[in-house]
């Protein structure tokens, strides 16, 4: 989740020499980033390295990335009018650099691990356009959604088959799995997502390369749990916010689950980290199909070491079960 990132002294050097939209559209330097929690951290899988709103440029919103502001918006989209101006964007052309850092990484590792390519799920990128930046009650959304339904459909429609191409554009270039990353979901309640966004999810995954197995993941999910593994996916990523045996059996045993530590223990010093990891795979009960991770990114004071530390204690663990 998030391999790479402000945690790390690697990240840091080369984010001294590149803004961060800048390094994400550097092929070569993209790469380097994605290749180095592989490098130092003994990791099962590569990230790629890139950002959900890339798909958004294309669309004509204006994004901009300010210095510790996080992703702004200039010209959200609030109406019919906003969006029947979105252009409709040439995945290919326009975000070719992302397919080219896919092909350096594959090459790169040389089948030591799998790479795994991701996007923002069509909500939560839809947020971002909608609200115009980070929200805590994405009040502009569900008005979009509640008054607007006709544009909130054409929006999705649109997000749905950019984000499609995307992904099977990383695929083709590479990419063994694919993670599509709903972060902002658990701001809707079911009756919401039912409407709203299971239909769109749906399609999302339906278009996927078939044979590229898809992680779903979301963030305070807990009540979404069952519509989410309807929506799609062959596996379901879970959060912090949910004990994992349950939140497995909410999406049934027939589906793969990823969770879900709370990045939040990394802040702690091993011997605690080892009690919650051991925690996590007792919930799993060593049933098959369960992928040890944390329940959302790192947070950027985490020590390296302690990172590197659960790596090495799953591994220990999970070889004795």
């Amino acid at each position: 989740m998030r391999q790479a990132g402000r945690y790390m002294a690697e990240y840091r050097a080369i984010r001294a020499r590149h803004s961060f939209l800048e390094l994400c559209k550097n092929p070569e330097a993209a790469a380097e980033v994605t290749l180095q929690p592989v490098e130092k951290l003994g990791v099962d899988a590569a990230i790629l390295f890139a950002d959900i709103l890339l798909i958004v440029e294309p669309l004509g919103v204006g994004l901009e990335f300010g210095a510790g502001d996080g992703p702004r918006i200039a010209r959200p989209v609030r109406g019919d009018a906003d969006v029947a101006r979105l252009n409709i964007p040439d995945v290919e052309s326009s975000l070719g650099f992302v397919f080219d850092t896919v092909t350096r990484v594959k090459k790169a590792l040389a089948g030591r691990v799998p790479l795994i390519g991701f996007a923002g799920a069509p909500f939560t990128v839809a947020s971002y356009v909608v609200e115009g930046g980070a929200s805590r009650e994405y009040l502009h959304v569900k008005r979009l959604m509640y008054d607007a339904p006709a544009s909130w459909q054409r929006l999705m429609e649109v997000l749905v088959d950019a984000t499609a191409r995307y992904l099977n554009g990383q695929i083709a270039a590479g990419a063994e799995a694919v993670q599509v990353f709903d972060s902002w979901i658990g701001a809707l309640g079911p009756e919401d997502y039912r409407a709203f966004v299971l239909p769109h999810m749906r399609v999302l995954f339906s278009r996927l390369a078939p044979g590229t197995p898809a992680i779903h993941f979301g963030t305070g999910t807990a009540g979404l749990l069952p519509l989410m593994r309807e929506a799609g996916g062959d596996v379901i990523g879970l959060d912090w916010r949910v004990d994992l045996a349950t939140g497995w059996a909410a999406v049934g045993h027939d589906v793969a689950v990823q969770g879900n530590l709370d990045p939040a223990v990394l802040l702690a010093a091993p011997p605690y980290i080892r009690k919650r990891a051991r925690a996590v795979l007792d919930a799993a009960g060593g049933r098959p199909g369960h992928i040890f991770n944390l329940g959302h990114g790192i947070n950027k004071d985490t020590p390296v070491e302690h990172v590197k530390a659960l790596v090495e204690i799953v591994h220990e663990l999970s070889d004795r079960r």
